[in-house]
């Protein structure tokens, strides 16, 4: 099984992809059509990304945790300008089968 991978979600982009049966938002504010890929994260990685992205939503949110093995679409390792370390992009909707887990996320 390989490493599973997270993302940070609003509550709604969520509960509309299960309505839709695929994720398709990229990050907070762009789509999947938009960015190209969906944005993730290892686990290590989460508190920063929701610190860095994330720390003035005041909406509910939710960490998706996604099985890659169940995706059907390539995800890759990437180094974003500026970073000094891999992120998992996923290039592809994510199916709702695919994720494995929600937890939702406390205020910042």
């Amino acid at each position: 099984m390989a490493e599973p991978i997270f993302h940070c979600s609003l509550l709604t982009d969520w509960q509309a992809a299960q309505a839709a049966g695929e994720y398709t938002i990229s990050t907070r504010g762009r789509t999947l059509a938009q960015e190209g890929f969906i944005h993730a994260s290892y686990a290590g990685q989460v508190d920063g990304v929701r610190r860095r992205f994330y720390a003035d939503v005041t909406e509910p949110m939710v960490l998706l945790r996604i099985d890659p093995d169940r995706l059907g679409v390539p995800v890759v390792p990437e180094r974003p300008p500026g970073v000094d370390e891999l992120f998992p992009h996923i290039y592809g909707p994510v199916p709702v089968t695919a994720v494995v887990a929600v937890t939702e996320l406390d205020p910042m």
